[in-house]
């Protein structure tokens, strides 16, 4: 009976591949960071135009209190957010949201 030696050596350039392909990162495709400013009673930008992964971050440069919700309240929610403070989030898809606080403060997150 013969006994196949490569197996343990097989096994490792397996793993060793699948490492590679796993966890080398696409070329050309790195996260973005997007802004959206809190001012004057509105999000600015309104709509945001972004690929799913990008960062977003919510400041706030009112004078009040706001937050930013999903719209059905259940998917993401920010803190309250008190003049200078912020707050970020990893998109995933598509939404629209409001502030709590003041429910006419709408904007809407595109996610490609």
């Amino acid at each position: 009976m013969k006994t196949l030696k490569l197996l343990p050596v097989d096994l490792s350039l397996f793993g060793l591949l699948l490492l590679c392909t796993t966890f080398t990162p696409v070329a050309g495709v790195q996260p973005t960071v997007h802004t959206i400013r809190i001012s004057q009673m509105q999000f600015n930008p309104a709509t945001l135009t972004v690929h799913k992964g990008d960062t977003i971050v919510f400041v706030n440069k009112d004078i009040v209190t706001h937050d930013a919700t999903e719209i059905s309240g259940k998917a993401w929610k920010s803190p309250a957010l008190a003049s200078g403070d912020s707050w970020r989030m990893a998109a995933t898809k598509s939404a629209a949201f409001y502030c709590s606080f003041h429910p006419v403060m709408k904007g809407k997150i595109v996610v490609k």
